[in-house]
């Protein structure tokens, strides 16, 4: 699949800046867990072996065991871009992610984070 350079970079490269980006603003590594959790279905085992193997995002999006119907109510812009306008699937699925870290980060309550499906 030709695309952006970020399919191909390890999981395990970005991972810690989400993880930074949450403890600089007084969240927790175990919060940007449920999150991806919520958001892949990765338990904490898989996504410790997820970035354990430096799967690519392409590959960790892939192998992600159940995507959340709800991550769709996930509007906004981030890095200047409206998530839900993106049409390249992949690239939607990366700033679907990215979006709730920004959220924790800014200090959003975690049940509005985890959206439930319409």
């Amino acid at each position: 699949m030709a695309g952006h350079r970020i399919y191909g970079m390890a999981f395990a490269a970005v991972y810690p800046a989400y993880v930074a980006k949450a403890e600089r603003k007084g969240r927790t590594r175990a919060e940007v867990d449920q999150i991806i959790g919520w958001l892949t279905g990765y338990d904490q085992a898989g996504l410790e072996a997820q970035i354990a193997a430096k799967t690519d995002f392409e590959t960790f999006f892939a192998e992600a065991p159940a995507m959340n119907p709800a991550r769709e109510a996930i509007t906004g812009v981030i890095c200047g871009i409206r998530v839900e306008e993106v049409a390249e699937p992949l690239m939607r699925e990366i700033r679907y992610l990215d979006k709730p870290i920004d959220e924790l980060a800014r200090g959003k309550a975690m049940e509005k984070i985890l959206r439930r499906p319409a």
